[in-house]
């Protein structure tokens, strides 16, 4: 990600917003800002006024009054280039989100409980696609 200002990160839910797993460890890229959220309302206010910023959307499925995968589509009708990780305890035969992640709304997978090496590994992994797909765009 050649970028002169900061890219955001944000982990949205009460499980996967661990705070056992440090920001560093997430990312450590210091031009990148890991922002956590347990309300996906709060969430998408903060992505709206900032979307450009957006690198990662990574959220829970189960969440009241917007799902996981209400605000990943959001996130990518608002920002196409934004990756999004959905983590679910459901099994992934949802035609729902089988249909989104082959439309490559949804980026990535997580099943729950998550444990702190597989949410690093996923977040370093979708980070790395974007570093990629913006190499080839330059």
């Amino acid at each position: 990600m050649k970028d002169n200002h900061d890219k955001i990160i944000s982990i949205v839910g009460y499980e996967i917003g661990n705070p056992q797993i440090s920001d560093g460890s997430l990312c450590s890229n210091e031009k990148v800002n890991i922002l956590r959220f347990t309300d996906a309302v709060n969430a998408l206010e903060h992505f709206k006024i900032n979307r450009k910023d957006y690198a990662l959307m990574v959220s829970d499925l189960r969440m009241p009054v917007i799902n996981g995968v209400q605000l990943l589509k959001t996130v990518k009708d608002l920002n196409p280039s934004a990756r999004t990780v959905l983590t679910t305890d459901f099994e992934y035969d949802n035609k729902l989100i089988q249909e989104y992640t082959r439309k490559r709304i949804i980026n990535g997978l997580l099943q729950k409980p998550v444990e702190p090496h597989e949410l690093v590994t996923e977040v370093r992994k979708q980070i790395d696609i974007l570093a990629g797909l913006s190499k080839k765009l330059s």
